[in-house]
C-alpha cells in the first residue's frame, strides 16, 4: 500500500521566474509519494481576459480556468521527466507506484465534484480539496512571494493578505492535512528538507 502522499500546489507566478527549476530540482529530491497541483498563473490570466472581452459566464470561466491549470502542467512535464499528467485518482495512484511524480490535470475531478464552479475556486482551494480526497495528510503551498513569517502564519492572516483565497481556509481544514506555505526564502533550504523527507515552509496555522 502506498503512504500518504505529499501534494504540492506550484504557484502559476512561478511560470518564467529563475525559481522555478529550482524549485523543480527540490521537489526531485523527495523520495515518497509526490503530486503536483499546477497553479493557473498567466494562463488562467488569458481567461479573465477573454471573460471580460466575450462576456461568458463564471461557469464557463472555472472549466477553462481548469484546462489553464492543465496547460502549466503540460508545461512542467516537458521541465521535468518525472512527472507525469493524471486526471483521476487510479491514474495518480497508477503514476505513484511507478515512481513517477503525478501531475494533477483537474478538470474531470473538479468539474464533477460539488465545487463551486467560479473565480472564488483556485488552484490553491483545489489542492485542500484533493488532499481531502487522496487522504494526503501535507500540503504545501509554493508562492512567489513569502508569507513574512519563517515558522508559523494564521491562516487569516493570508487570506487578509490576499496570498490565498478565501475558501482555503475551509478546504484546509476538512483535509486534516499540515498546512505549509514556501516563497523565495526557503528555496535554498528546500532540497534538503525534501531529501530528507520534511516538508520546506511555514506552517500554517488553521484556528
Amino acid at each position: 500500500m502506498l503512504k500518504a502522499p505529499l501534494v504540492v500546489k506550484l504557484g502559476g507566478s512561478l511560470a518564467g521566474s529563475r525559481d522555478l527549476t529550482a524549485w523543480l530540482a527540490a521537489l526531485d529530491r523527495f523520495k515518497g509519494p509526490l503530486i503536483l497541483v499546477p497553479g493557473g498563473g498567466a494562463f488562467a490570466d488569458t481567461v479573465r481576459a477573454m471573460q471580460a472581452k466575450m462576456r461568458f459566464d463564471d461557469q464557463a470561466a472555472h472549466h477553462m480556468a481548469l484546462i489553464a491549470m492543465q496547460q502549466y502542467g503540460i508545461a512542467l512535464a516537458a521541465l521535468w521527466p518525472r512527472l507525469i499528467c493524471v486526471s483521476t485518482p487510479a491514474a495518480i495512484r497508477r503514476a505513484l507506484r511507478m515512481n513517477q511524480v503525478a501531475c494533477w490535470a483537474p478538470a474531470p475531478m473538479a468539474l464533477r465534484s460539488a465545487l463551486p464552479k467560479s473565480w472564488e475556486v483556485t488552484s490553491d482551494t483545489l489542492s485542500a480539496w484533493l488532499a481531502t480526497e487522496l487522504q494526503a495528510k501535507k500540503l504545501l503551498l509554493i508562492k512567489s512571494a513569502d508569507s513574512g513569517s519563517k515558522l508559523h502564519v494564521g491562516v487569516a492572516d493570508l487570506v487578509k493578505a490576499g496570498t490565498i483565497d478565501p475558501l482555503f481556509p475551509h478546504f484546509a481544514a476538512a483535509s486534516g492535512a499540515e498546512i505549509f506555505i514556501a516563497g523565495p526564502d526557503w528555496l535554498a533550504s528546500a532540497g534538503s528538507l525534501l531529501a530528507q523527507g520534511q516538508v520546506p515552509g511555514a506552517r500554517v496555522r488553521l484556528a
